[in-house]
């Protein structure tokens, strides 16, 4: 069990089931997935660079991640249907976990200039989404060794049923959120 998860279970389920008058331990909300995102776009036409970009995106996550295609054709970014767009990895239990973890305690202070993460990301069902400007905040990437700086987006998916629940969930976790 990560640290994280015992977290959860000895401090966050008690205060949750407190503030929110919960009968039961199974209606407190908890994190059920991660889903990370990375655009690439640009790598339309490099199979290289979208090669390293998946490299990278699997160092982060831990796991080998899936390469998304485009649905549809648009002239004006000259994309044809089933050309590569982007990358996607969705962390479930133990891994999940972990990232989270690793994404709390020491990767936001590595930002720079950081002040907590914004509040106001909720998308009115409970879930919270996390946009990253650039990959080397993660440890594990190595700085000599990035041929782009990308940007991604992490998607925190909750069995809350409101944004005030997820985000006090979210808040009890270690979510350093902006005053």
């Amino acid at each position: 069990m990560t640290r994280l998860q015992e977290k959860y279970k000895s401090e966050v389920i008690p205060a949750l089931t407190q503030k929110f008058g919960y009968k039961n331990v199974m209606q407190v909300p908890r994190l059920e997935k991660i889903v990370i995102n990375m655009g690439l776009g640009d790598c339309k036409d490099n199979a290289k660079a979208l090669e390293t970009a998946v490299n990278e995106l699997a160092t982060i996550s831990g796991q080998k991640p899936l390469v998304t295609k485009a649905k549809k054709s648009i002239a004006n970014f000259k994309v044809r249907a089933g050309m590569n767009v982007g990358a996607k990895v969705t962390l479930r239990q133990d891994r999940m976990y972990e990232f989270a973890d690793k994404l709390i305690s020491i990767v936001l202070p590595r930002m720079r200039d950081f002040r907590g993460v914004s509040a106001k990301a909720f998308d009115g069902r409970g879930n919270y989404a996390l946009g990253v400007r650039e990959q080397l905040i993660f440890p594990e990437i190595e700085y000599d060794k990035v041929d782009k700086i990308r940007g991604m987006e992490m998607i925190f998916v909750t069995t809350a049923n409101t944004d005030e629940e997820a985000k006090e969930l979210l808040a009890q976790l270690g979510m350093p959120f902006q005053a």
